[in-house]
């Protein structure tokens, strides 16, 4: 693990911002070995997967796949990088707290095809009180405005859960009301990111990101989730949704 990943500086932006970047926490020979199992995990574990943790761009094209769910439950080398090891740390560090790893996801915006990723808060999805936890968003490729890297509202973690509403976002079923409030227009700022870079945000920051605009570039990352122990989950609540989520997805035809 980067020896500057839990340094005092960190904690400090963390804290600020609702976001930080570790350069290349990913690099060298790691990085080559684990993009080479992604592309593994893609040909040969997707095929086999369940539809409700599959998502694609077009459903009857496989070059426009979008979102996988829960890749640790299929694989055991993507659960352990979720369970053990330099991610982890950080989220407990970051989090001042135990942690309990919750997923391990793909996103991938294909060239001219992927969609914007509406204005959100993790938080919204998790239903956790307390609303304790943080997302992981890992860089595969090289990203920038071009092909839609994230954008944050600095400091928004401090200001509670925005209303959300029911958007037609494959993979991203919530977004912001009143999103961009002219607050929110002045503050969000992009994060570009090269390949093996770590992006980490609080369940609160307000984060979106626009489509792949290039014709060429993908932009493909991995996510990872963690609670802290002190947050209880509504599981009741979650599993409902899921199911709503799910029955209306395959209701449209859309998975």
């Amino acid at each position: 693990m980067n020896q500057h990943a839990v340094s005092r500086e960190v904690h400090q932006r963390f804290d600020a911002d609702g976001f930080v970047t570790l350069r290349q926490f990913v690099n060298g020979a790691g990085r080559r070995e684990l993009l080479a199992n992604v592309d593994r995990f893609v040909r040969q574990v997707v095929p086999q997967l369940p539809s409700e943790h599959v998502f694609y761009e077009d459903k009857n094209d496989p070059a426009t796949l979008k979102q996988i769910q829960q890749m640790g439950e299929h694989d055991p080398s993507f659960h352990d990088m979720l369970t053990t090891g330099d991610f982890r740390k950080v989220a407990e560090a970051l989090l001042q707290a135990a942690v309990v790893p919750v997923n391990l996801q793909y996103f991938s915006k294909p060239p001219g095809v992927g969609r914007p990723t509406p204005p959100h808060q993790d938080g919204c999805y998790f239903m956790l009180d307390p609303c304790e936890a943080v997302t992981m968003w890992l860089a595969l490729d090289d990203v920038d405005a071009e092909n839609g890297c994230v954008r944050y509202v600095p400091g928004s973690h401090k200001r509670g859960m925005r209303e959300h509403f029911r958007t037609q976002t494959l993979g991203f079923s919530q977004g912001i009301v009143d999103y961009p409030t002219t607050e929110d227009a002045q503050q969000e700022i992009a994060l570009p990111a090269r390949s093996g870079d770590l992006l980490v945000h609080d369940a609160l920051t307000i984060h979106r990101a626009d489509g792949n605009h290039s014709a060429v570039r993908s932009r493909r990352a991995l996510g990872l989730v963690y609670y802290s122990v002190r947050a209880q989950k509504d599981s009741a609540a979650h599993a409902a949704y899921q199911r709503r989520l799910t029955d209306e997805m395959k209701a449209s035809g859309r998975i």
